[in-house]
């Protein structure tokens, strides 16, 4: 098998780190890998905030839900969308830039950042590095704004934990392969058949590492976080910040 494969199918969230500092040429190996991942157009509508300041820090783990292993790991990278670099370069050729005004821009910049996210990820894996993302940065998107200073047409999309495991955590079971893997077109008859499968192995993991009882499986954890719009303050931010999705 492959070490890159190995590395990205053994892959699980890591929330209790070493109280140990990561170098600087790690964490630059990590953005650079990042960076080196494809985007949409080469408009490279993505950029990466390192914070390792121990009050942003804190003040970053109260705003996306008081999750303090944000707090206490050496390293929170926070993944922007970013039309801003674009906006300069119209600025210069005279082009007034629009797609910041559409949807299809929120989705280019969307998965220009997912992608770098997950080169992120197994990058700091390959180095022995732990990471769990965060997508509570858009908790309190204004804030985050403020306290990072990211000027217009950007936006805080997802977060980054990054340092050494003090453990090596559970590996969280996925869906079932023949309801993600879809051959030639989309097959809604495996997906619903796969959904009691899997929530029984979900209860049998929740059960097996000691949640609460009332986490069951995966349709009732996600169905309850579903069933309401959880982050209501990033509708209002985003428009705040020049960006629509008309």
């Amino acid at each position: 098998m492959n070490n890159t494969i190995d590395i990205i199918k053994d892959h699980r969230s890591i929330r209790q780190y070493l109280d140990k500092d990561v170098p600087n040429e790690l964490i630059d190996d990590i953005i650079k890998s990042a960076q080196a991942m494809p985007n949409s157009i080469n408009g490279q509508q993505a950029s990466v905030i390192v914070v390792r300041d121990k009050k942003k820090k804190e003040k970053l783990a109260e705003l996306v839900g008081n999750q303090e292993y944000v707090a206490k790991a050496p390293v929170f990278l926070v993944f922007v969308m970013d039309f801003y670099r674009t906006y300069l370069a119209g600025e210069k050729t005279g082009l007034k830039q629009v797609i910041h005004e559409d949807i299809e821009g929120i989705l280019a910049g969307s998965v220009d950042v997912g992608i770098a996210l997950g080169a992120s990820v197994v990058a700091a894996e390959s180095l022995g590095l732990g990471t769990v993302p965060i997508g509570g940065i858009r908790k309190n998107p204004e804030e985050v704004i403020e306290l990072l200073g990211l000027p217009k047409y950007t936006f805080p999309m997802v977060g980054l934990v990054v340092g050494y495991p003090a453990d090596k955590s559970h590996k969280k079971p996925r869906v079932p392969f023949d309801s993600f893997k879809h051959e030639e077109s989309y097959d809604t008859k495996v997906v619903e058949a796969s959904i009691n499968d899997y929530d029984e192995e979900m209860d049998k993991y929740l059960k097996d590492i000691g949640r609460s009882e009332q986490e069951t499986n995966w349709s009732t954890l996600t169905s309850r976080i579903y069933q309401s719009v959880y982050y209501p303050k990033v509708k209002d931010a985003v428009a705040k910040q020049g960006l629509k999705s008309k």
